[in-house]
């Protein structure tokens, strides 16, 4: 049995402490330390990396905190549109939906694309019709709904704002909260295989269907076992545009830079450039782990059998 790891995160953007309550920041503490023990005990058990990450977004979906699943933003139409991927590194196999409505736990759909389908990428009512074939657990549009995030659209919604443009000031006064909520989580099992997923509900107010960079593998999920697994959390048209995900894992392989120096290159130098927002959590074929990030805080944690535990949200 060799070294296992698992990282996660829950979004990346403003969150500062002077925002925080004591009650909330205990939530979120706690909601990131349930998604950890669940994925590493997965893991703990000889588990796959696919099914520790799983088990981990799975946690994360459900809880209202994050915004994925359950707890999923209104777009401009005021419904949920949610994005899920998964990505296996021993076989560079992956599963991705966008713009799917009322299904429970996305990264599950996502994992039965993987595995069931002869797709990477499904989006919209194709996606749902497959999960339903598949049994996919859906839920009502009642389930979804939080009176935090439907408050925090009814804000906006008359307007052509969307809640990650840092260009409009009447939004900067109307959400102090600037926050890319996503869920992801990275792993190494102790077999050596790593795996990466990502899920999100996207923006609030978002239009037109517009998907983010966490479906996108090689955007905001990447996982290869000769160099890492990755998952992003920020403002998803940059990490896009620069292949974010992806870009870690080949500055590993072909300029031999560590994890942690990959991620930083990426995160701190090229989307800064670019004016990307965000951050990104990452395992190597080591079970190194590392989190990086560029805005004001990121709620991430990570555990391994080498001892390390901690759950961190500022910078």
């Amino acid at each position: 049995m060799s070294r296992y790891t698992i990282v996660i995160h829950g979004g990346a953007g403003t969150i500062l402490k002077e925002d925080m309550t004591k009650e909330l920041e205990e939530a979120y503490q706690e909601g990131l330390e349930e998604a950890l023990t669940a994925g590493y005990g997965v893991l703990e058990r000889g588990g796959s990396a696919v099914n520790a990450i799983k088990a981990a977004i799975v946690l994360l979906e459900d809880n209202m905190l994050f915004n994925a699943g359950r707890g999923s933003v209104f777009t401009k139409k005021g419904v949920q549109e949610m994005d899920a991927a998964i990505m296996d590194g021993s076989s560079l196999a992956a599963g991705a939906v966008a713009a799917i409505r009322n299904v429970r736990n996305p990264i599950e759909l996502a994992t039965e694309v993987m595995r069931n389908s002869n797709h990477v990428f499904l989006s919209g009512k194709g996606a749902n019709d497959f999960a339903i074939k598949q049994g996919v657990k859906l839920e009502p549009d009642e389930y979804f709904f939080s009176q935090f995030r439907y408050d925090q659209w009814k804000a906006i919604r008359d307007s052509d704002n969307y809640s990650l443009d840092h260009t409009h000031q009447r939004l900067e006064e109307l959400m102090k909260d600037k926050k890319f909520g996503t869920v992801g989580a990275v792993a190494l099992d102790a077999q050596g295989n790593i795996a990466a997923a990502t899920s999100t509900g996207g923006m609030t107010n978002k239009k037109y269907g517009r998907i983010g960079d966490s479906p996108v593998i090689g955007a905001g999920t990447y996982a290869n076992n000769k160099t890492c697994g990755i998952s992003c959390t920020g403002h998803g048209e940059m990490f896009i545009r620069s292949v974010a995900a992806y870009d870690v894992s080949c500055l590993m392989e072909y300029k031999g830079l560590s994890l942690q120096e990959a991620m930083e290159v990426v995160v701190l130098d090229k989307l800064v450039k670019m004016g990307g927002e965000g951050g990104m959590i990452g395992v190597d074929s080591q079970g190194n782990a590392a989190m990086v990030l560029n805005s004001a805080g990121m709620y991430r944690g990570v555990k391994s059998s080498a001892g390390l535990n901690e759950t961190a949200i500022y910078k």
